[in-house]
């Protein structure tokens, strides 16, 4: 498993959210969308997570130093379950 943190989270006109979570370095990156309404009904979004090591892609090029600052923040800030 390898933990990766919440760096960006984009919300479409249909009502679905696109989370994604990085590696502290920002090379790795793993998405995860859900329904808008989950936000409020569910359990709530975590500011980390473990996933497994095939579930993971490559960050964009563009991506990797904003995730890596965004990742390395979330975790100095925040416990991997943290609701955020």
């Amino acid at each position: 498993m390898t933990t990766v943190w919440l760096v960006d989270r984009q919300f479409d006109s249909k009502g679905l959210v696109r989370l994604t979570y990085a590696t502290e370095d920002g090379e790795r990156m793993h998405t995860k969308e859900l329904a808008e309404q989950r936000l409020v009904t569910g359990d709530g979004i975590t500011a980390g997570r473990d996933v497994d090591e095939s579930a993971l892609g490559e960050s964009p090029a563009d991506e990797v130093e904003r995730f890596a600052a965004e990742a390395s923040k979330m975790a100095a800030e925040h416990d991997l379950d943290d609701v955020v």
